[in-house]
């Protein structure tokens, strides 16, 4: 009969699809987990896949089952550490909660791994730091990542990070020299070479801001995929197929990445039932969970110009006006340009202006960070991030190496467009991204992303803007004042509009 250990490494609370795997993960590298959830089902299955994966050379069960909190305390190490994986708000809470109730003690680490809003992580790390310590880890790679290797994103207290940092060290994904992700997802052989895909962020919520921005740079990303074959099915006429063995061969180069990957894979699928494509057989209406929604606003409250991301939620939330939109297309004509066009200039325009717009959307997430950074009193390191990122997240791509080594030469860059590299990629592409601008223009098709993308592009390169004309406006009807080109910037002017032959004066 196998021994239960009493002495466990790590405690899970919730067993849902994303605890259940990382605790897996967590018993492959060594360490001995206990777990509970109020649903018995859960905990019954974890503990029957622990016994069908269990290594034959193993002998004792590395996950046990709890049936309340307090037995999963007194199954613990001092200080004990539990990972809490419940949906995030209100939950969260009253699992902090009745941990306390069943013995918690200050020294422990409470680590909330959901998809938790980073200003509730703040304010929890001030509110129980008498009672616990509370450590936010945010975790990118769904359900196989969480299983064989996440991104992990933490930020909390200091001195807990140096106890989490081993075993965080060795269940996250893991990447080559070359930045290149190593994969083993075989039960009971994890990965142990490479370089993590993790590291401290920062204090209180910066694990969970750094995650937001992922998902909000998610949100772009897949958003100009979707552009992308919606531009090349309706200018050429490309069956899914088609498209699909195109982002193959785009996988092979500057577009490596896990969602070209995946979309070249989708685009192939046939529907059994009815034998079409599968993706043609899904409705358009799309869905979002809010943390893009979460980076949109944070842009707009700290004045951060993110309009690629935002286009892509409201790109979102234009698809679920399903009827809406049918009865609109029996009223709505477009006047549209049709002329010859040549398959092959349309594929590379399509191809450059993909990774334009991807360089453009990541450009933004980067800026986002910079300004948290002030905002929040917190110092990020962005080549850890980009780092962080290139393995076991839904982002993962080949050219975030190129990110961090752009910030490994340039640790203050104040934007990735301006970088080397960056900059002679889009030196060298954006007439593919303009072209594809234009073409999409013309013939009625729908991508707010690739028109965000070079809006932003063309703006950040203006050294005019016609804000000067914004400015005056705002004087004129609510005297907001402005500043002049020649004198400081800090000294403000209000002009008198409406009174003929009235000076401007100082403000």
């Amino acid at each position: 009969m196998l021994k239960t250990n009493q002495n466990c490494n790590i405690g899970f609370v919730g067993l849902g699809v994303m605890g259940k795997n990382l605790a897996l993960n967590v018993a492959d590298h060594g360490y001995r987990v206990a777990g509970f959830d109020l649903d018995a089902g859960k905990i019954k299955d974890v503990l029957d896949t622990e016994e069908r994966e269990r290594p034959d050379s193993q002998n004792e069960a590395r996950i046990i089952g709890c049936s309340n909190l307090t037995e999963l305390l007194d199954n613990l190490v001092k200080p004990r550490v539990i990972v809490v994986l419940v949906p995030a708000g209100k939950p969260v809470d009253a699992v902090c909660d009745s941990l306390i109730e069943a013995g918690l003690e200050p020294d422990d680490i409470v680590v909330d791994c959901g998809n938790s809003q980073w200003t509730d992580t703040i304010r929890r790390e001030s509110e129980y730091k008498d009672r616990l310590k509370f450590f936010g880890t945010a975790v990118s790679g769904g359900e196989v990542g969480a299983r064989f290797g996440p991104s992990l994103m933490p930020g909390g207290d200091a001195d807990s990070w140096k106890y989490l940092q081993p075993m965080w060290e060795a269940v996250a994904a893991k990447v080559d020299a070359d930045g290149k992700p190593i994969v083993s997802n075989i039960p009971g052989k994890p990965v142990t070479e490479g370089e993590p895909c993790t590291a401290y962020l920062g204090p209180n919520g910066a694990g969970h801001y750094v995650k937001m921005v992922h998902n909000g740079i998610e949100y772009a990303d897949m958003q100009l995929i979707c552009e992308a074959y919606h531009l090349l099915r309706s200018l050429l006429g490309y069956e899914p197929a088609e498209i699909g063995k195109l982002f193959e061969k785009w996988n092979q180069g500057v577009l490596n990445s896990y969602l070209v990957e995946i979309t070249a894979d989708i685009l192939q699928q046939y529907d059994h039932k009815t034998g079409a494509p599968l993706v043609d057989m899904i409705l358009d209406s799309a869905g979002q969970k809010g943390t893009g929604r979460w980076t949109s606003i944070s842009a707009t409250q700290m004045g951060v110009p993110a309009g690629i991301i935002s286009e892509s939620v409201y790109a979102r939330a234009l698809s679920t006006l399903t009827a809406e939109r049918e009865h609109a297309a029996g009223i709505l004509t477009a006047d549209v340009e049709s002329g010859d066009i040549e398959a092959a200039d349309v594929e590379k325009a399509i191809e450059e202006a993909l990774y334009c717009a991807k360089i453009c959307a990541y450009a933004q997430g980067f800026q986002l960070l910079r300004a948290a950074e002030k905002e929040y009193d917190w110092t990020l390191n962005f080549t850890d991030i980009a780092k962080i990122w290139r393995g076991g997240c839904i982002i993962r791509a080949s050219f975030l190496q190129k990110i961090a080594d752009a910030f490994i030469e340039n640790p203050g860059l104040d934007n990735l467009l301006v970088s080397d590299y960056f900059a002679n990629a889009m030196a060298e592409k954006q007439v593919g991204l303009r072209k594809a601008v234009v073409l999409a223009a013309q013939s009625g098709i729908p991508t707010p992303s690739f028109f965000s993308a070079l809006a932003y592009f063309d703006g950040y390169r203006s050294e005019v803007l016609p804000a000067n004309l914004l400015q005056a406006q705002r004087d004129y009807f609510g005297a907001h004042t402005y500043a002049r080109v020649d004198d400081d910037p800090s000294q403000k002017y209000h002009t008198f509009w409406q009174e003929e032959g009235r000076p401007e004066r100082k403000a």
